[in-house]
C-alpha cells in the first residue's frame, strides 16, 4: 500500500500561487505521497484496490477486523500534483466495499471528517468511532461502537497537508471553496477505485470545524451538474456553523445553568452574567416558530485592557490554541486569592452595575472560564496553570487529562508509515493561504450566511440535515443556527425541542426534534467529541437517526392540536438541561468525583425554579439563548 515522505525545507512549485513570506517554512512544509512496489501503472480503477488494501498487521491489534483500505488519492488541482487526501476505509463486512457498481446500490456508506481546522480524521478513527480504539497508554482495544458496523465507513484527512494528506508548500488551500473543490475531486477519483460508491447513498458526517467544511462541500456538490457521489444526508456534531460569537459567547448563560458548578451554585454570579448578556445584546429571543432573523452580533471590547488578550475562541485552530493559553493565563487575570478547600466566592459588589464590565467587555466566555479557575472548586485549587479546565468537556477537571493522541500507533510500527515516510500529526495550525493578513485564519464566510440557500437546495435534492450537540460542551449553539435558517419554506422549528430519546440501556440519552427534514439532537453525558465521551449514545445516534429512520421527535402536525412522535415534556423545554452533579478530579483517569453539598444544590434548584416562573420570556414557545 502507498505511503508518503516529507521534508522540512520549503520547495516552491512553479504556479501562480506564491506563499507569503509571513508564513514560517515549518508551517508550510512540502510533502508528497510515497510509492511502494506494486503500484499499478494504469489510471485509477478497481485494479488499485489490492494496492490500497491494508494487509500488514496493525500494532497491538489482536482481534480479527474486517478488510480495510488506506492511502493517498490525488485532488487533481492544476499545478499541484503532490496534493492528495489520505483515506482509511473500513468495510461493514468483507467484500461490501469492493463490489461492482450496481451490486449494492442501496447500501449506505459514510464519511467522517474531523475539525480544527487542521485536525486529522485519524483522531476520529483511533479514539472516537473507528474500529480500533487507542488508549492513553497507546494500547489498542476493539471499539464495540464503531460506525463501520452500520455501513462501509471512510475517515479522510483533509484539507490537503493535514495528517497523512500531502501538499506542496504553495498548495495549501486558500479558503473553504478550494477545500470543497479539492474534496469533490478526491471523491471523483475515489469512486474510480471503488465504483459502487458512486450510486450508493452517502452520509457525510463530522464534528467541530467540519461544521464549516461540510456546508461548503455540500455547496460545491450543488454546483456540479454531475456530482461523483449521491449524498442523502449530512450530520454535524458540535459544529462551527456560525461565527465564533454565536457558538462560544452566546451560550454562556445556558452553560452556567447546565453546569452551575462553574460558579459554585452562586445565584448572584448567574444574575451578573445574565445582566452582562443583556447589556451586550446576546440574550437572543428564540421563538417557535421564529419571528424574524437575529441581528448581527458584535464583540464589545474591554476598556481596561487590550482586547487581543481575550479573543480566545476564533473559528481557526490558532484560535483554539489561543483559548488554551487564555485558560493558562486566567489565574493571573485577578489578584492572588487565599486558597482553601472551597474558595470564597468572588465579591461582585464592586463589579459593573448596569454597565458592561470594563475588564472583559462582552467576552463572556473568557470571563466564565476566568471565574471557574479562580473561584469555583475543583477547577480553582487543583492546578496552578488552570490546565484542568476542559472547554470541550466541562465535568472533566482531570489534570493532566488522558490524551487522545495516537501518534505512537500511527508513527510506530503501523503499516501506514515506513522509514522515510511522513510522520502523522494529530493536528496542525492550518495555514490558509488566502488570509490577506497571513495569520492562518480562514477568510471564508461562515456557513450560517448561506445556510438558508443551502437548505433550499437540500430540500430540492431531498438531503436531510442533522445537527447534534454534547450537553457537556462549553461551546456551540445549534438552536440559534436552526432558528435563523429557513428550510421547508418556514424559518426554524415550529415547536421547541422537548422530546426525549433513549439509549440501548433504556436511559434518557437527551432531546430530539425533527421537522421538515431537519433534526436536532442534544446528547446528555457527552462533550464536544461525542463518540469519544459517550460512544454508546453516539452509536445509537448514528444507527437510529443518521442511518436509520427513527421518527422520535418528528412533528407530524405543526398546527393545533400539535402532534409530535414521542410526545413533548415541559421539563425538557427549559433553556438548559442540567448536567451531571459530579465533577471528575484527579489525573489521567478519574481518581474521584466531587459533588457539592446537597443543601447547596437544593438552594440552587429552588432559585432556578423561581427564576423560570418569574422571568418567562413572552411569546409562544420562547426561550433566551439555548444550545
Amino acid at each position: 500500500m502507498p505511503h508518503h515522505l516529507t521534508r522540512l525545507g520549503v520547495a516552491l512549485v512553479a504556479t501562480l500561487t506564491v506563499v507569503d513570506a509571513a508564513y514560517p517554512p515549518e508551517y508550510v512544509p512540502s510533502s508528497w505521497p510515497h510509492d511502494y512496489p506494486g503500484k499499478p501503472s494504469t489510471d485509477l480503477s478497481p485494479a488499485w484496490q489490492d494496492y490500497f488494501e491494508v494487509k500488514d498487521a496493525l500494532p497491538n491489534v489482536t482481534w480479527t477486523t474486517t478488510r480495510s483500505f488506506a492511502g493517498n488519492i490525488p485532488v487533481d488541482r492544476p499545478g499541484h500534483p503532490n496534493n492528495t487526501l489520505f483515506f482509511w476505509a473500513v468495510e461493514k463486512q468483507n467484500g461490501s466495499l469492493t463490489r461492482a457498481v450496481d451490486e449494492n446500490s442501496s447500501d449506505p456508506w459514510g464519511i467522517w471528517l474531523q475539525g480544527g481546522p487542521g485536525g486529522s480524521s485519524m483522531i476520529g478513527f483511533s479514539v472516537e468511532n473507528g474500529p480500533i480504539h487507542i488508549n492513553a497508554d497507546s494500547s489498542a482495544q476493539k471499539n464495540n461502537f464503531s460506525w463501520n458496523q452500520l455501513a462501509d465507513y471512510i475517515w479522510i484527512d483533509q484539507p490537503v497537508g493535514v495528517g497523512y494528506s500531502t501538499a506542496d508548500s504553495a498548495g495549501y488551500v486558500h479558503d473553504e471553496d478550494e477545500t470543497a473543490r479539492d474534496f469533490m475531486n478526491f471523491l471523483t477519483n475515489l469512486v474510480k477505485v471503488f465504483p459502487s460508491l458512486k450510486k450508493r447513498p452517502l452520509h457525510l458526517t463530522g464534528e467541530s470545524y467540519a461544521g464549516t467544511y461540510i456546508p461548503y462541500i455540500l455547496k460545491a456538490y450543488f454546483d456540479m451538474s454531475r456530482p461523483p457521489v449521491r449524498i442523502v444526508n449530512i450530520a454535524i456534531g458540535d459544529g462551527a456553523i456560525g461565527p465564533d460569537i454565536v457558538y462560544s459567547v452566546v451560550p454562556v448563560v445556558t452553560i452556567l445553568e447546565t453546569y452551575p458548578q462553574l460558579i459554585a451554585y452562586d445565584p448572584a454570579v448567574l444574575e451578573y452574567f445574565r445582566e452582562q448578556e443583556h447589556l451586550c445584546g446576546y440574550d437572543l429571543n428564540l421563538t417557535y416558530p421564529q419571528d424574524g432573523h437575529f441581528p448581527t452580533l458584535q464583540y464589545v471590547n474591554p476598556t481596561a485592557r487590550d482586547a487581543r488578550l481575550l479573543r480566545a475562541f476564533s473559528r481557526t485552530q490558532q484560535g483554539a490554541l489561543q483559548a488554551r493559553e487564555v485558560i493558562r493565563q486566567a489565574k493571573r487575570a485577578s489578584h492572588p486569592i487565599e486558597r482553601s478547600t472551597i474558595p470564597k466566592a468572588r465579591d461582585l459588589s464592586a463589579r459593573a452595575n448596569g454597565t458592561i464590565d470594563p475588564w472583559y467587555g462582552c467576552f463572556l466566555w473568557d470571563e466564565m472560564i476566568d471565574y471557574a479557575v479562580n473561584f469555583s472548586y475543583p477547577w480553582s485549587i487543583a492546578h496552578d496553570s488552570a490546565g484542568g479546565f476542559d472547554v470541550y468537556n466541562i465535568p472533566d477537571a482531570l489534570f493532566p487529562e488522558a490524551n487522545m493522541d495516537a501518534s505512537r500507533f500511527f508513527n510506530g510500527e503501523s503499516p501506514l508509515t515506513r522509514e522515510g515516510g511522513k510522520n502523522w500529526s494529530y493536528s496542525i495550525p492550518y495555514p490558509f493561504l488566502g488570509d490577506p493578513e497571513s495569520n492562518f485564519n480562514d477568510p471564508s464566510a461562515v456557513p450560517m450566511v448561506f445556510l438558508t440557500e443551502l437548505a433550499a437546495n437540500a430540500s430540492a435534492y431531498n438531503i436531510s440535515v442533522i445537527l447534534y450537540s454534547g450537553n457537556d460542551d462549553s461551546i456551540v449553539a445549534h438552536r440559534i443556527v436552526i432558528q435563523n435558517t429557513t428550510f421547508g419554506g418556514v424559518q426554524g422549528f415550529s415547536q421547541k425541542p422537548s422530546t426525549p430519546w433513549f439509549d440501548d440501556n433504556g436511559e434518557r440519552g437527551g432531546i430530539v426534534h425533527q421537522e421538515r427534514n431537519w433534526t436536532y439532537m442534544l446528547i446528555e453525558g457527552a462533550g464536544h467529541f461525542v463518540p469519544y465521551t459517550n460512544p454508546l449514545r453516539a452509536f445509537v445516534l448514528a444507527r437510529e437517526f443518521i442511518f436509520g429512520n427513527n421518527q422520535t421527535g418528528l412533528v407530524t402536525n405543526p398546527t393545533e392540536p400539535v402532534s409530535v412522535v414521542g410526545g413533548e415534556y415541559s421539563s425538557l423545554a427549559a433553556d438548559a438541561i442540567a448536567g451531571q452533579l459530579g465533577i471528575y478530579v484527579g489525573s489521567g483517569t478519574t481518581q474521584s468525583t466531587y459533588t457539592y453539598p446537597s443543601a447547596t444544590i437544593s438552594a440552587w434548584n429552588s432559585f432556578i425554579a423561581t427564576v423560570a416562573s418569574t422571568n418567562m420570556p413572552s411569546g409562544v414557545g420562547a426561550e433566551a439563548g439555548g444550545r
